[in-house]
């Protein structure tokens, strides 16, 4: 863990502490970021499915740990799956914070370029294909969208469905120049060139909870990313919200980060 941390010090990159559990040899152009907390069946559920369809054969599977105490990220139980690394963040900071620590373990494995998606089971990896052609095709920044042609959803809460259509990815849309569908998902692509750039400097504390997903969204257009949304199937299950925003404070939150990033408060 320590050496990834020194080898990115003369970037002045701002890394969370985390722990190497174990690393298989690289093996794809490509790696597929799976950020978990206490995902339990759904993450086994999820992993089951990209085995059965042989992602490994095209993506190395990459999980960074959030501080799981429910015994789902077993390093034996996930080197039956196929997963090429598993990382522990021990450094403060939710989401985002586990995002830096596993994009820059990526940087400097060598992979061109990452794939994010949740790690609880409701969005269909039977995309991935699609989103490696799409990087191959020199996109810097692709976003999932279950809203344009081709998209499905299913169980979408309610007021979720609201506020990303009506909320969200207008205002995102507006601001950042590119018209935006479903901006709060987190199945993404990015190339390493972007990842790297420092007119967007992704390493930096401030990114600590959700706040890297609106960043991007809003600052990858408007530096001339090549940027596109690619139709997928998000699922939710049948009477239950498998997420980690609270219902009030985590979209007050939300809100309150979509005008910071909005009015310029994250640019370097």
């Amino acid at each position: 863990m320590a050496n990834y941390i020194m080898a990115m010090d003369y970037l002045n990159w701002e890394i969370p502490k985390f722990d190497l559990i174990f690393s298989k040899k690289k093996s794809s152009n490509y790696c597929l970021v799976i950020p978990v907390i206490n995902e339990g069946d759904r993450l086994k559920k999820f992993l089951e499915k990209l085995k059965k369809n042989e992602i490994e054969k095209i993506l190395n599977i990459l999980i960074i740990d959030g501080g799981s105490t429910d015994q789902s990220t077993k390093p034996s139980y996930l080197k039956k799956m196929n997963v090429t690394a598993l990382l522990i963040k021990k450094g403060p900071g939710k989401l985002s914070a586990q995002l830096r620590c596993a994009y820059a373990f990526a940087i400097q494995k060598g992979y061109k370029g990452i794939i994010t998606i949740d790690g609880n089971n409701k969005d269909d990896s039977g995309a991935l294909p699609s989103f490696i052609k799409t990087l191959d095709q020199g996109y810097d920044f692709i976003q999932a969208s279950r809203f344009i042609k081709g998209g499905q959803h299913k169980h979408t809460p309610l007021l979720r469905y609201f506020a990303i259509r009506f909320i969200h990815a207008p205002l995102l849309s507006f601001f950042s120049g590119f018209r935006w569908t479903d901006t709060t998902q987190g199945f993404r692509g990015y190339s390493i060139k972007l990842l790297q750039d420092p007119r967007l400097a992704i390493f930096r504390d401030l990114f600590k909870e959700y706040e890297l997903l609106a960043y991007l969204s809003y600052r990858a257009p408007k530096l001339n990313f090549k940027c596109i949304e690619l139709p997928t199937r998000r699922v939710y299950p049948k009477h239950e919200v498998p997420t980690k925003i609270s219902f009030f404070v985590g979209n007050f939150r939300m809100i309150y980060t979509l005008y910071r990033v909005c009015f310029n408060k994250f640019n370097p």
